[in-house]
Order: C-alpha cells, then sequence, then structure tokens
C-alpha cells in the first residue's frame, strides 16, 4: 500500500525507540522507502546500526553532517521525505514543534519540511496529561499534524494510564489510512502510454527513438497512488511494472493505436507520454536485406496520430499531450495542442543533457488553453507526481 513512498522516521529520546527497528522493517514491507534520523537520547534506547541495516540507509543525527549534500542534511532530508513521522515523539520535541524551536536535526527538518508531518506521542502519563503537553497537542492538531496514539496502559516506569507510544503494526496502518484519505483519484480510470515504439524494417532491423519510458512510468506509479485505476499502454523498455496497474505491451505504433482506443470507453483520463513513430516503412520485408547496394531506400509512410485520434473520439477523455521539442519550446507545444483539440500537453527541451530521453531527471512546461505552469528541472518521479497534481485540477475544473 505505500509502494513509491519516501517516509522518514525521527527517533527521539523515549524507551519505545527500541521498536524502531521493527517499524521500519514493517515499512519497508509495505513498499516504502524509509530513512532515519535520530536524536542524541534516542541512541540510548537503540542503535544506529541496526537501523541502517534494516532501512538501508545511513541513520541521520547531526544537523550539519559532512557527508550529505552541501553539508545540509536537514534540508535535504526535508525535501526528500512524503512524510515525516516522528516516533517516539517526546514532550519535549512536541514543544519545539509547537513553539517553533528548531536547535537540533530532528526539530530543524520539522520546520523545513514541505511533507505532512505525523507523531506518535510517547511519555509518562502525568507528562501527557500535563496542561502544557495538552495545549502543545491542540495547537499541532490545529495545523492539521496528525497524531497517531497515544495509547493507554501500563508503562515502564510503573504507571498506568495514556502516554504509551503505538505499536508498530499501528503505525503502519495510521499511515496507510492517511495515505488513503489523500486519494483524490479513487473512481478514476487513467490510460497512460510510455515508452517508445519499434517501426520494424524486415526481422532483424527497426526504426525506434530514444524514450526510456521512465516518465510514462513515473506518472502510472504516482496516479495509482493517488487512487486512480491505471493502464499503462508500454512499447518496449526495460522497467518494472509499476505497482498496482495493468501493463499492456506493445511493440509499433499500430500496436498502440489499438491497444488505446480498445481501452478508451471506460477511460476518464488520457496522458500520451509516448514516443510514437511518426512514419513506419511501407513494406516489411519477410526476410533480412542483405548488404548488396552502397544506398538503400525505404518508403515510410505516416502512423495514426494516436493522441488526436483520442482527443477526437465521439466519448474522449481528459486528453493530455506530450512534446519533445529542440527549439521554439513554448510555441511548437501550443501549436500542437490547438490542432489535436488537447486539454493540456506538457512539454520539455530535450536538447538539454539533464532532462528528457535516457536520463532520470526532467523539466516540464504544462500549457492549457488559458493557462501555463512550469516544473523545474528535478527527478522524473518528482515531476510526475507534479504533473498529476496540475492534471486533476485541470479535469475537476473542465468536469465540474
Amino acid at each position: 500500500m505505500l509502494t513509491g513512498k519516501q517516509i522518514l522516521i525521527m527517533g527521539c529520546g523515549g524507551i519505545a525507540a527500541y521498536k524502531l527497528p521493527e517499524l521500519v522493517r514493517l515499512f519497508s514491507k509495505q513498499g516504502a522507502t524509509v530513512r532515519v534520523a535520530l536524536t542524541e537520547h534516542a541512541t540510548h534506547f537503540v542503535s544506529s546500526m541496526s537501523l541502517q541495516a534494516v532501512s538501508g540507509h545511513p541513520v541521520s543525527q547531526s544537523l550539519m553532517d559532512p557527508g550529505a549534500e552541501l553539508s545540509m542534511s536537514h534540508i535535504e532530508l526535508a525535501k526528500w521525505a512524503d512524510l515525516v513521522l516522528v516516533a517516539p515523539a517526546t514532550a519535549n520535541i512536541m514543544a519545539k514543534l509547537a513553539h517553533g524551536i528548531a536547535d537540533d536535526l530532528i526539530s530543524t527538518v520539522l520546520l523545513a519540511t514541505p511533507a505532512p508531518i505525523a507523531i506518535a506521542p510517547a511519555m509518562n502519563q502525568q507528562m501527557y496529561q500535563a496542561g502544557a503537553t495538552q495545549a502543545n497537542l491542540a495547537t499541532l492538531t490545529n495545523r492539521e499534524i496528525a497524531i497517531f496514539g497515544p495509547a493507554s496502559g501500563e508503562q515502564a516506569c510503573g504507571d498506568t494510564g495514556p502516554g504509551r507510544m503505538l505499536q508498530p503494526e499501528e503505525l503502519v496502518d495510521a499511515t496507510c489510512k492517511l495515505f488513503q484519505s489523500e486519494q483524490p483519484l479513487t473512481g478514476t480510470t487513467i490510460v497512460i502510454t510510455a515508452g517508445p515504439t519499434q517501426e520494424a524494417i524486415d526481422p532483424v532491423r527497426y526504426i525506434s527513438n530514444y524514450s526510456s519510458g521512465k516518465t510514462g512510468y513515473a506518472l502510472a506509479q504516482a496516479a495509482v497512488e493517488l487512487g486512480a485505476t491505471v493502464k499503462l499502454i508500454s512499447g518496449p523498455v526495460h522497467l518494472p511494472t509499476p505497482k498496482g496497474c495493468e501493463r499492456i505491451n506493445v511493440l509499433s505504433a499500430l500496436d498502440m493505436y489499438k491497444a488505446t482506443m480498445d481501452t478508451i470507453p471506460s477511460c476518464d483520463i488520457f496522458i500520451a507520454s509516448a514516443a510514437v513513430a511518426d512514419y513506419r516503412v511501407a513494406e516489411i520485408a519477410d526476410q533480412k536485406i542483405k548488404k548488396k547496394d552502397e544506398q538503400m531506400r525505404l518508403t515510410l509512410v505516416r502512423n495514426p496520430d494516436i493522441v488526436a485520434a483520442v482527443a477526437d473520439h465521439p466519448n474522449r477523455p481528459f486528453t493530455v499531450g506530450f512534446a519533445a521539442e529542440t527549439q521554439d519550446v513554448a510555441q511548437y507545444a501550443k501549436d500542437k495542442m490547438q490542432r489535436k483539440h488537447l486539454d493540456m500537453i506538457a512539454v520539455n527541451d530535450v536538447s538539454k543533457s539533464d532532462r528528457g530521453f535516457n536520463v532520470d531527471t526532467n523539466a516540464l512546461q504544462v500549457f492549457w488553453p488559458d493557462g501555463e505552469y512550469e516544473l523545474p528541472c528535478t527527478s522524473k518521479r518528482k515531476i510526475a507526481e507534479q504533473l498529476i497534481q496540475l492534471i486533476i485540477t485541470r479535469y475537476r475544473h473542465e468536469t465540474d
């Protein structure tokens, strides 16, 4: 349920910190990538080495880590996370968060992160019920910080009452429900084309392009994580199928056209991120063409325009096109959007080495008939998440 999510667990100095290795293991089992940060006091209750072993990542403890990007470990962690979970959350860290104090790694990340924050309180029952703690809890609740627990029962000090940290299984379940509540695409079917097509010349040769399919696959994963039913029509790529989506493999542009048109009756949103060949060989040789002349001539014919066909379908879905350009990027994109009657178009400048084909980063300019938005260069995963959110906004605007 948490496939693709990046969860930052920040442990504070409570005895419940000994449960963190099990918590990390359970999050990983749900498909999440987990990193851990600890306060100095937390290291008295749990080993950073054990947490590194179960998470696969070094444990962060210092505000200024020389091994971190630009030695700004707090900013690096703050930007990385999809969710920050403070567990155990002591009365001290709750007070710091409520009042904006940032004097160590944990408290600084909590102020610096744009990600949702959840806390799992863990403390003595008298400390939990103290007026100051309850006031801080009220402040955090008003700021839409999720509060997981606490449970009530016998405590390590011998007291009985509220203040026990929830069990790891309960924290994972609460996290899953938190992400489920943020699924605006539940009940929506999205069809995404991805990757290149291959246009055969003879049994051993074909015409293709440099598309890796990474953007389309990242879009599919982002849509699944927001609750959509996703059908991914993929040309030949070396990528694992995003968990939770249906993958339809194709080779040629004609194959992709047929597979796409078969899905349109049940499609709400269509995203054409594939790099479809504009032309195919008019006559595919039955046998391998032998090398005998200095030149070989191939007659090419136009392939069907998939995204234009979808946009002109009687039961058209909300249609999003893609363009890869090397010059006059905005002009060509807007012209393509108008000619093909698209609801949106996303264009990238593939003349730049840090974006587009066969790299893990991208940047997009996104246009719709009465507006535009720029997504700056970042990982294709983050670009996909941002683009899906833009698509949701425009889709709701068009369908409301």
